[in-house]
């Protein structure tokens, strides 16, 4: 009976093991998270987004994976936003234009001349550690979602199809493709333009078709888009700064352990850091990219700049009664 008990006694203590190493191998099963997007490949939100991944991956020895869908697979930014608010998809990287459409404070990012890349540095410490981020976390809560990082998009300028560029003047009775951001439709309005919102993944074809004659963008982006092939003209206009916004399901953010919301945080931010100062250099090279393809750059004279600044100006009056003015202020607290 002895025997008998100890035999029966490892018999359990062989089963508990293997029931530890069940449970073992189910604590380490990796977590997948999956990102939407609409960039091209190459685009420095496409590249910064494949950095997050690399360090998410590095970090937590592959225990969390990032798989990335680009080039609007899952649809435009809209709809893979859409996607993360609803939990079919964990996360989504959106424009800030098109996060108006989520929130009417967003608009707040998207007015003409509110920055300058002269105080570029000042916007992006208030983003990553002061009460501007912190502002607009709240904003991303309040629609079922939390910002997972800040990507840099850069400033937009207006390109042609149909004719030059050289001055203000040149905008007006364009057919311009715009987001679905009311602000981006009204300064094309104010500028004397035909606004027409058209998601990004058929800008190509409406450009190359003339559905539309114009479009306001990053050169890097339109660089990796190949828009280049089809567009004639540009100016630097730079008549708003875009970003674009790394957001994820709150309630998935929030079911992953502490030890995993350090690490996204933790990527997201050396993510972030090493995209930005990629994206100087990218934009650098699409402006070397549109003259080898000989499309026409104007270069404004300060008289032309203030001709928009003025032209724009009633559309930040407008839009401003419509925004938190405690995220106005802190926007511009930045730009000085």
């Amino acid at each position: 009976m002895k025997k008998s008990f100890i035999v029966m006694a490892l018999n359990m203590l062989a089963l508990v093991g293997l029931l530890g190493c069940f449970g073992s191998a189910e604590a380490a099963k990796p977590i997948t998270l999956r990102i939407g997007h609409p960039m091209a490949p190459g685009n420095n939100v496409t590249v910064g987004l494949e950095k997050f991944k690399e360090l998410v991956e590095a970090k937590s020895n592959k225990q969390i994976r990032i798989q990335i869908f680009g080039s609007a697979q899952l649809g435009s930014d809209r709809v893979t936003t859409e996607a993360a608010q609803a939990g079919t998809l964990d996360m989504s990287s959106c424009s800030t234009p098109n996060m108006a459409s989520f929130s009417k404070a967003y608009m707040a990012l998207d007015l003409p001349y509110i920055t300058s890349p002269l105080y570029q540095q000042n916007l992006y410490k208030a983003l990553d550690e002061g009460e501007l981020g912190q502002e607009l976390e709240k904003i991303s809560n309040d629609i079922g979602l939390t910002t997972v990082m800040f990507s840099q998009f850069g400033y937009r300028n207006f390109v042609s199809t149909k004719q030059p560029l050289k001055t203000v003047s040149d905008l007006t009775g364009l057919k311009v493709r715009t987001t679905d951001s009311p602000v981006e439709v009204e300064v094309a309005k104010a500028l004397g333009m035909n606004p027409a919102p058209v998601a990004w993944g058929e800008v190509y074809t409406a450009l190359q078709q003339g559905t539309v004659d114009a479009e306001g963008n990053t050169f890097s982006l339109l660089n990796d888009a190949k828009h280049t092939e089809v567009l004639k003209y540009a100016m630097d206009s730079n008549h708003n700064y875009s970003m674009h916004i790394l957001l994820m399901n709150k309630k998935k953010f929030d079911s992953l352990s502490p030890e995993h919301q350090a690490i996204i945080r933790e990527a997201a931010k050396e993510a972030v850091t090493w995209q930005r100062e990629v994206s100087e250099e990218l934009e650098k090279k699409a402006w070397d990219a549109f003259k080898e393809k000989g499309i026409e750059i104007t270069i404004l004279s300060d008289e032309d700049r203030a001709k928009l600044v003025e032209l724009t100006a009633p559309v930040c009056d407008e839009f401003a009664r419509q925004i938190p003015a405690n995220l106005l202020e802190l926007i511009k607290a930045t730009q000085q």
